[in-house]
């Protein structure tokens, strides 16, 4: 079997040794050694790290999907996706810069790009008055964070990764907090929750395996619990938000479909006959109105020719 492993084709090889090492490539590829423990964790730290950066890169099209579909955001917090967005962006610049390798933080790039288009609709589709002005502020705001993690010195951006630990706290409440108000989770994806919840402890051993670095893995590490609380919401909310849109649907109906008589006796005037046999009565006289009580009692007029 080693006659095989050992003479693969060039570019397999070259591929090989790009993701896990010339070292691990001939011992686990080449001599088949499934007894090196350290290469094993390594390949398999490699091999989650490459799946979270291709999940990461489609996590968030799903509720995309779905915000286009409803034209709708209803549900999802502003405030919780500007939050979460600009806890991305720290953490791919603070790694990016830091020579950590891709396969440890590729997926915040994808992340970081699809949450700004989600923040944008959130804002296009809002009912506020005030979005024709926010939208081109959240934007401009969002710009000039990026260009300020580009620039700033490398010691404060490690001050701001940690302060990333606040803000994934702050960026997930507010949604959580939603939920729990409406008592359901709306346009709040759960492909996209699940996906953030195996996301996290993927990552975490990655991060432990390839980097090392404890304010990284807090960070991962507090984003897991936020997000399970995120999907023990999605579970415990299932099916409650479109039943609250079918009950109003259905309230729309009924009242669109009462009869006229149910409405109050004297909100609307209607003309309406009354008896032409009544004596004395004139032709001009028989008609009157509905919505207004009969008189307590007959008036006689005459007419004057």
């Amino acid at each position: 079997m080693t006659a095989i492993t050992q003479n693969l084709p060039w570019f397999i090889r070259d591929l090989g040794i790009s993701i896990i090492g010339k070292k691990c490539y001939t011992s686990l590829i080449e001599n088949l050694d499934i007894s090196d423990v350290d290469c094993i964790k390594f390949s398999i730290s490699k091999g989650l790290g490459i799946g979270i950066v291709a999940g990461g890169s489609i996590m968030k099209i799903p509720q995309l999907l779905l915000i286009v579909n409803a034209r709708s955001a209803q549900g999802l917090s502003l405030s919780a996706y500007i939050l979460e967005t600009l806890s991305y962006g720290i953490t791919l610049a603070y790694s990016y810069r830091s020579g950590f390798p891709f396969s440890t933080y590729g997926e915040n790039f994808f992340l970081t790009l699809q949450n700004v288009l989600i923040t944008v609709l959130i804002i296009a589709y809002s009912q506020s008055s005030s979005k024709a002005t926010l939208l081109p502020l959240t934007i401009l705001g969002l710009s000039a964070s990026a260009v300020s993690l580009y620039a700033v010195p490398q010691s404060t951006l490690a001050l701001l990764q940690i302060a990333t630990l606040p803000l994934s706290l702050s960026s997930k409440i507010p949604q959580i907090m939603e939920n729990a108000r409406s008592g359901s989770t709306g346009q709040l994806s759960t492909f996209a929750v699940v996906s953030q919840i195996v996301g996290c402890v993927a990552r975490l051993y990655t991060t432990v395996m390839e980097v090392n670095d404890p304010i990284v893995s807090a960070g991962f590490l507090l984003a897991l619990v936020l997000n399970a609380v995120l999907g023990f919401q999605v579970w415990a909310y299932w099916g409650k938000g479109k039943a609250g849109v079918k009950k109003e649907e259905k309230i729309e109906e009924k009242v669109a479909a009462e009869p006229y008589q149910t409405q109050p006796r004297y909100a609307t005037p209607v003309a309406e006959k009354v008896s032409a046999y009544e004596p004395g009565v004139s032709q001009a006289q028989t008609t009157r109105r509905v919505g207004t009580p009969p008189p307590s009692g007959r008036k006689w007029s005459r007419r004057v020719d």
